[in-house]
């Protein structure tokens, strides 16, 4: 998302953002009640942190504006929802071809998560397809494909766990 703010970009204003406020136990809480169920009422909320709805209310709100919350969505069984297939993929790219590879990246079919990491490799991608043989075109027919792109390591994911946040 790029966005003009007096000739700073969205991009350029969340690397310059201030960290926000530290989280205090009440926050972790909500926060950890909500990566739990994030359909949860303010009401639940509540009373599930021993705080006021109006002081819930206030605090989610504040974890939204603050950008500690940044949405809320499901938690997909990726399996049940016809994709049987899922791999990390590592990528070594062209140097300074970052923001470029991102950009196609997000492109594809089945991209979960985008990060640039040090390392042994540059980017670690989460992709989640139907099977092995939609991995496998994913991988050497469209990833291998991005002139940016080179080499790529796979990863298959036999189980996923996800963790919510601790306190």
């Amino acid at each position: 998302m790029v966005g003009r703010r007096g000739g700073v970009t969205d991009e350029q204003m969340a690397d310059s953002a201030p960290a926000g406020r530290p989280l205090d136990s009440i926050d972790r809480a909500i926060l950890r009640y909500l990566q739990e169920d994030g359909r949860a009422s303010i009401r639940s909320v509540a009373e599930r942190v021993h705080v006021s709805r109006a002081n819930a209310y206030a605090r989610i709100n504040r974890l939204i504006e603050d950008g500690v919350i940044r949405g809320f969505t499901a938690r997909v069984d990726h399996e049940r929802a016809g994709h049987g297939a899922s791999a990390y993929i590592t990528l070594k790219i062209v140097q300074n071809s970052w923001r470029t590879v991102r950009e196609k990246l997000l492109a594809l079919p089945g991209v979960a998560h985008i990060a640039l990491v040090s390392g042994d490799f540059d980017v670690l991608l989460l992709v989640h397809t139907p099977d092995n043989r939609s991995l496998r075109e994913l991988v050497l027919t469209r990833i291998q494909a991005v002139p940016e792109v080179l080499s790529s390591r796979t990863l298959l994911v036999f189980e996923e766990t996800d963790q919510v946040l601790d306190s």
